[in-house]
């Protein structure tokens, strides 16, 4: 019992929509690559938290897409969902960034926790392209077939839902806008909120507010974007 759980322990109706992938020769070789990494390495997020994005906003709720691109490989840090690291970790440059946009934008006062399940709850996917990561080393679940998986979710959502908004920030999150339908859904793209590139054009893209902006005039209810309750 000592060996976290990689089976897709996940939301039940995305267990429903994501079950052909589950099955895949692919994601069974990402299972037995995850199972090795565990055995010899600490993985980030802890493993009941790998599919904490899908637990949080099942498929159903989803109105807002955003992605990001690996977790977080800090101790304590990853907690599942993009950009979000758990109570008690200071938040990084990034989400840093986030939280001066959410208050530039919506004067939203910047929040005492990084903690954006909150977001979660309310419809935004906060989507990894790549769920794991080992500790201390970035990228190091790339091209395992986590991207497989992430993109079959975005097309999957595209395919079967309408009026999401996406919320692409950075080249890699922009380059899964061909996945996207826009005749159906609403794509805003901004460059990423890391400090070396949020001044190109994220701090300002006003993102937070365009999206309440288009749920509104679609008839769903607006994101509370604030995170202090």
């Amino acid at each position: 019992m000592s060996e976290p759980s990689i089976d897709p322990q996940i939301e039940v109706s995305w267990k429903q929509e994501l079950a052909a992938e589950f099955q895949s020769a692919y994601f069974r070789a990402l299972k037995t690559f995850l199972k090795e990494e565990m055995q010899q390495f600490q993985i980030f997020p802890p493993g009941k938290k790998i599919f904490a994005a899908f637990d949080s906003t099942p498929f159903s709720s989803v109105k807002v897409v955003v992605i990001g691109q690996d977790p977080y490989h800090g101790a304590g840090q990853a907690n599942g969902l993009c950009f979000s690291v758990s109570d008690g970790i200071a938040p990084p440059p990034s989400l840093v960034n986030i939280f001066k946009e959410l208050n530039n934008d919506l004067g939203i006062s910047i929040p005492t926790t990084g903690n954006l399940e909150p977001w979660a709850k309310q419809g935004v996917l906060l989507l990894n392209a790549t769920l794991t990561v080992r500790a201390n080393q970035a990228g190091s679940h790339q091209n395992r077939g986590w991207e497989q998986f992430t993109d079959a979710v975005i097309k999957i959502i595209s395919q079967k839902k309408e009026g999401v908004v996406f919320l692409l920030w950075g080249k890699f999150a922009i380059s899964k806008t061909g996945l996207i339908d826009h005749a159906k859904h609403h794509v805003l793209t901004a460059p990423h909120p890391s400090p070396l590139s949020a001044h190109k054009g994220f701090l300002g893209c006003k993102h937070f507010s365009k999206t309440n902006e288009i749920l509104n005039a679609t008839g769903k209810s607006p994101i509370n974007w604030s995170l202090s309750g």
